[in-house]
């Protein structure tokens, strides 16, 4: 009878229309909590600004309709494909980038120019090179796997790109992008072999350049201060995170409840985008918390084992590269709500209000998938 299921479980798996339930179950409960909290935090504001409590509620819903639809699209799209279009992907990513800086296309919010209108679709672009940019690494790094450990020829051309992409993002300004970017592409550069002592020296030049970048406005330097000290700075730099930490600290174990949140009543900065984990926080109380935790580790462990498990060295670099994004996007996002990194403009992967993120993460999820399949590995094996 065991053997039997056995036989009928690997047949499911086998079959078009298998998901990853693995992956695809915490990634859905993530979307759907999103859906709820960014309700709870953004009613009051909505109202204020918009008259309806109902209107970024609308939006993340009608996003993660348009997330889920990429999803599927990507699960059922060989992820060899992705070969093909690695640099029109990465010319467009590009051409995005520099976009933002044309009038009448590029707008700013904040202080920072990092979204572009086309139509009525509003898009940040760096979410979208991001992605184009773990693409562009799997398949050079693949391409190049023969001679990777060769400076010009496994370093230098990732590090110019890199570096195209940086600069184009520091334009922005958006710090934290830049050091998930350049981060990310060490990573797949160490697990795809190039040499060490080429990575180590790359590390040892761009710390003078990131030091100078951090002191050279006066802003940053106010924000790493209030890092070291946001109750000294609680009036300006340190506003939101001594706000975040004050909703931790109300939520306690078990929280207040879902819409008994008080600093998201306009103590707390956009509660709904970066902040969002903070009114989690308050509401669903450390308890809540934990179990978002776990959804996100389900998802990177899940991740890294489609990345283990695959033959192919492209597939693997690919499953490699995405989960290493949204690991660190977790991490820098929840290091910053809770007082442990300076303050960064990053998004909550499935959890925080935007439609670029969540539909850029739940393609992602999409190729994970479709890198995992039985059928996909089955069919590189033949080739």
């Amino acid at each position: 009878m065991i053997k039997r299921n056995k036989e009928i479980l690997s047949v499911a798996e086998a079959t078009p229309g298998y998901y990853d339930i693995k992956l695809l179950l915490p990634v859905f409960m993530l979307v759907i909590a999103g859906i709820i909290m960014v309700y709870s935090a953004s009613s009051v504001l909505a109202l204020k600004k918009f008259g309806t409590d109902y209107y970024f509620l609308k939006k993340q819903a009608m996003f993660a309709i348009a997330g889920v639809i990429a999803l599927v699209t990507c699960r059922h799209l060989n992820y060899r494909y992705y070969r093909v279009l690695a640099y029109p992907l990465l010319i467009f990513s590009i051409i995005l980038l520099i976009a933002i800086h044309i009038p009448g296309i590029g707008f700013s919010a904040g202080g920072s120019a990092r979204w572009i209108r086309i139509g009525g679709l509003t898009i940040q672009p760096s979410e979208f090179a991001r992605l184009s940019m773990i693409i562009y690494l799997a398949y050079s790094i693949d391409k190049k796997r023969e001679n990777i450990k060769d400076f010009y020829v496994g370093l230098l051309p990732h590090v110019i790109v890199l570096a195209i992409f940086t600069a184009l993002i520091l334009l922005q300004p958006d710090f934290g992008s830049v050091v998930i970017l350049c981060a990310l592409a060490w990573i797949m550069l160490f697990v795809g072999g190039a040499r060490i002592r080429y990575l180590a020296s790359a590390v040892l030049m761009l710390l003078p350049v990131a030091y100078f970048f951090m002191v050279s406005a006066s802003y940053r330097v106010r924000r790493l201060m209030s890092f070291r000290n946001p109750w000294q700075y609680s009036a300006d730099e340190g506003y939101q995170i001594v706000h975040s930490l004050m909703a931790f600290g109300t939520g306690g174990i078990w929280g207040t409840g879902i819409g008994n949140g008080y600093q998201k009543l306009h103590y707390l900065p956009e509660p709904h985008t970066d902040f969002i984990l903070s009114v989690i926080g308050e509401e669903l109380g450390l308890i809540g918390v934990v179990v978002i935790i776990i959804l996100y580790a389900v998802i990177l462990f899940r991740g890294i084992n489609i990345a283990r498990k695959t033959e192919d060295s492209f597939g693997a670099l690919l499953a490699t590269g995405i989960t290493i994004a949204i690991g660190m996007q977790v991490c820098i996002n929840m290091g910053v709500t809770l007082g442990l990194l300076p303050t960064k403009g990053l998004t909550l992967p499935f959890l925080s209000y935007g439609g670029t993120s969540l539909l850029i993460n739940m393609a992602a999820i999409g190729i994970l998938m479709n890198i995992g399949n039985p059928i996909t590995k089955k069919s590189y094996k033949r080739n």
